[in-house]
């Protein structure tokens, strides 16, 4: 398993916090959600950091749900 390097997570946006608009255009409602949330890589869900990474030939986020889920 990968070591990762401690961060703070202070100025990380918790993404309960973000709202969007529904009647914006698909364009304008990523452009918001991109400005409220920062950094769509890494962001805070209540007392949980998210960190996304993706790897070339790994895989997909649908089949990773499914394994959890099924």
């Amino acid at each position: 398993m990968k070591e990762t390097a401690s961060m703070d997570t202070a100025p990380l946006v918790d993404i309960r916090d973000v709202s969007v608009d529904k009647n914006l255009t698909r364009e304008e409602r990523v452009a918001e959600f991109i400005r409220q949330i920062k950094n769509p890589y890494c962001f805070k869900c209540g007392r949980f950091t998210v960190r996304a990474q993706f790897a070339e030939n790994g895989a997909s986020l649908e089949d990773c749900l499914k394994r959890i889920l099924i």
